[in-house]
């Protein structure tokens, strides 16, 4: 098990969140999108906010500014954290509008709002996890789509709530972070996403 639990930390790292909630919802919202529309949606998540943050990581690692992808110290944090909140805004602003995709459009609005708390912490010098705050706020994201749609589909959330408890188990196993660490993570994930869930439910 504890060879296990780390590969989570890989697999539902924070980098990938953005792209298993579009999937998701384009999944639920199947007959509204062309399957061009769709694979046009998921190339602009894909360049944005996988393909870019790698860019970026591999020449902050180039010139010694951050070292691993786990981003383990507050000061590694903040460049990336700054430029997830511009690649956000892009998403809201250009491509995920409104108009058109309501709902995941709150979704990326919540993860700006976690990503700018995430900021404030790490320039407090409070070490939140961002791994928590990634897959709780999807979680809060599903559960909400579900309700939504009316789709009386309860496994989708409580499969998040379990991989939620798997992620914070690997944390803490791979001395990542602290309880406390967790719990920040997990309110910095929570939060925004149930305030914009009054918008759009």
């Amino acid at each position: 098990m504890k060879k296990i639990l780390p590969l989570f930390s890989y697999i539902l790292h924070p980098i990938f969140i953005s792209m298993y909630a579009t999937l998701l919802y384009l999944y639920c919202k199947d007959d509204i999108f062309t399957t061009q529309e769709k694979y046009f949606v998921l190339f602009q998540i894909l360049v944005i906010t996988i393909i870019v943050p790698i860019l970026f990581f591999m020449l902050l690692r180039s010139t010694g500014h951050v070292k691993s992808m786990m981003l383990p110290e507050n000061s590694q944090r903040r460049i990336p954290l700054i430029l997830q909140c511009f690649l956000y805004i892009l998403l809201v602003k250009r491509s995920i509008v409104i108009t058109r995709y309501p709902e995941l459009h709150f979704f990326f609005l919540g993860a700006l709002f976690s990503t700018i708390l995430a900021l404030v912490c790490s320039l407090f010098k409070i070490k939140a996890s961002l791994h928590m705050t990634a897959i709780t706020g999807f979680t809060i994201f599903a559960i909400g789509l579900n309700i939504h749609l009316q789709m009386h589909n309860p496994y989708w959330g409580a499969l998040l709530i379990l991989l939620s408890g798997i992620v914070a188990s690997s944390r803490l196993e791979m001395d990542a972070h602290t309880p406390k660490e967790i719990s920040i993570g997990l309110s910095i994930g929570v939060l925004p996403q149930l305030l914009f869930l009054y918008l759009w439910l």
